[in-house]
Parts: structure tokens; C-alpha cells; sequence
């Protein structure tokens, strides 16, 4: 399919179908009908500046970590920060101010070096620093909201402001972003300097080593599927099920972690949907509780 939108020779970052199968970690995904990845605040400023001349939807992606993209694709604009790095050290403040597209899990073990405390748990968390501050992305009993001081984000017609943690209403694996979609640009993580570098480190590393020892990172996946029903686990009532190692397609519940739902090597965002709906069913059907997809689902899926 071709396109025939204006778009400048400066504005080489917008490319038309592009695979976004590629993008995700679970390697699953149709085509994006326009793309664009930006490096630079100024590239972003300029992206905008042509979405705004044209009359189409606009989806924001950051590593994709936690997405499940239909096999149909994306119309319109998908807009990617997985590029735009930078971070900068306020050691007066004990504050650092990382980019959205700055893994999490690297700017936890910056600070951790630095003997700041308070990122230990984000370690195995495989996405961006502007994805985790949407989804509230959390770990070991700590989360985003523990350590956000501000962020600033864009707007849909590209105009910027500053959000502090009080505005973001953070809830467990939620924010106000979720609801009110902005594209985050920064944000600035309020930490505790002054700790023994050598501990920080040992702790970082320990909840590495957790993550790796327990969940199934062989296959391509989002994370986890469902959001935890407290006081109850996901994990825990999909096993009791025996629903580990249950596959639709190449789709399958993970034999090493209940909530996690692997991709065996062809799967189709087809047999993920399924599956995912086959979970709810057997666990509403066994204990009556309704699991909440943590996982982000963006396009059309068939109807069950």
C-alpha cells in the first residue's frame, strides 16, 4: 500500500509501513502505516509539527514491552521514543532526570553505582523509563510511584508541561497517562543518596538474579499477562488451574511462570488473544475473579 502525505525531506524519521513485529518483545505485530522514531527533542518537535497538519490517529511506543500489537497493524501515526537517551545527575539533590527511551533497568544500575537507593527493584524491569512511569511499572513491593518527583510530557498537538507525582494518580500498574493519553518526554526519580555503594550494588544484583531464577525470559513475551487480583496472585490461581504449558497456536502459558504467556516462535497476536481470553474464562469459571489484563492491546482482534 502507498501513502501520498507531504512529508518533508527533512523529516526522514516518518517512514510509511513499517513492521511493528520487530518493535515488540514478543515479536508479534502488523504494520504500522506511517512511523516515526525520534533521537532528539528536536526531531520530536518536528514530528509533531507535521502530525499536526494531518488528520490521523496517533499511537505512542516505547520499547514495547508490555504491548500486544493486532496482526492487522496501525493505522496512522505510531510515534517511538525508543531512542530519545539522555539522562542527567543532580547529586546536590540526589535526583536524576532520565528520557523516556532510557531502559529502566540501566538508569537502576546508574544510580545503584552512585550507592543510591531506591531503583534496586527496577533491575528486571525490561522496558523504558517512559513506560514504566505510565503503567506503573513496579517490583519486590516498590514501584514507580515510590520515586517519580515530575515528569514532563507532550501533548497531541506537541505542547509541553510539567506533571508531578501527586498529578499522575498513580494506582497499582495505572496512571493518569493511561487514561489521558500524553506522550512522557522525562522524568525526574527522587532517590537516597549516601547508602554503601557495594550494598546497593549486591541488592540490584540480587533482584536481577530473582527475576531471571523465576520467570522465562528463553521466549519472546510481554511480562506479565494479568494484573494481580490482591491479595491474590495471577500466577498462582492460572496454575492451580494446570494451565501451565496450555498453547493455542504458538501461544502458550509459560511452564516456568503461570503469568507470563510465551511466544513459541510463529505465534499470531491471534493466538495470544485467545489464549489470553481462555485464562479469564477458566479462572472467572473456577473462583469467580475476572483477571485484569496487564498487557496493552493495540488494534482490532477478532471477536470470541
Amino acid at each position: 500500500m502507498s501513502y501520498s502525505l507531504n512529508i518533508p525531506s527533512s523529516l526522514a524519521v516518518i517512514r510509511p509501513n513499517v513492521s511493528l513485529g520487530e518493535l515488540t518483545s514478543y515479536r508479534i505485530g502488523g504494520m504500522a502505516q506511517w512511523y516515526a522514531s525520534i533521537k532528539t527533542l528536536s526531531e520530536l518537535e518536528a514530528v509533531f509539527a507535521w502530525y499536526s497538519r494531518e488528520s490521523l490517529p496517533l499511537t505512542f511506543l516505547g520499547a514495547g514491552s508490555n504491548l500486544l500489537i493486532s496482526d492487522q497493524g496501525l493505522p496512522g501515526l505510531v510515534l517511538s521514543t525508543r531512542y530519545l537517551r539522555y539522562y542527567k545527575i543532580d547529586k546536590a539533590q540526589g535526583r536524576i532526570t532520565a528520557a523516556a527511551g532510557e531502559p529502566i533497568a540501566r538508569i537502576a544500575w546508574i544510580t545503584a553505582r552512585l550507592g543510591w537507593s531506591g531503583l534496586e527493584w527496577a533491575v528486571g524491569i525490561p522496558g523504558t523509563i517512559g513506560g514504566s512511569v505510565v503503567m506503573n511499572a513496579g517490583a519486590h513491593g516498590k514501584s514507580i510511584a515510590d520515586v517519580l518527583s515530575c515528569a514532563n510530557v507532550a501533548s497531541y498537538s506537541g505542547n509541553l508541561s510539567t506533571l508531578t507525582s501527586g498529578d499522575f494518580q498513580f494506582s497499582y500498574r495505572n496512571s493518569l497517562l493511561q487514561k489521558q493519553p500524553r506522550l512522557l518526554v522525562e522524568a525526574t526519580f527522587q532517590l537516597e543518596p549516601g547508602h554503601d555503594k557495594e550494598l546497593i550494588k549486591s541488592r540490584t544484583s540480587q533482584n536481577l538474579h530473582k527475576r531471571r531464577d523465576s520467570q522465562p525470559y528463553d521466549r519472546p513475551s510481554c511480562g506479565s499477562v494479568f494484573r494481580n487480583p490482591y491479595p491474590q496472585a495471577a500466577g498462582q490461581l492460572i496454575e492451580q488451574l494446570g494451565l501451565k504449558g496450555y498453547q493455542i497456536g504458538q501461544a502458550q502459558v509459560s511452564p516456568r511462570h503461570a503469568n507470563f504467556i510465551v511466544n513459541q516462535g510463529q505465534a499470531k497476536a491471534a493466538d495470544v488473544f485467545r489464549l489470553i481470553h481462555h485464562v479469564r474464562q477458566q479462572v472467572e469459571k473456577k473462583w469467580s475473579i475476572l483477571l485484569e489484563p496487564e498487557v496493552k492491546m493495540l488494534g482490532e482482534f477478532p471477536s470470541l
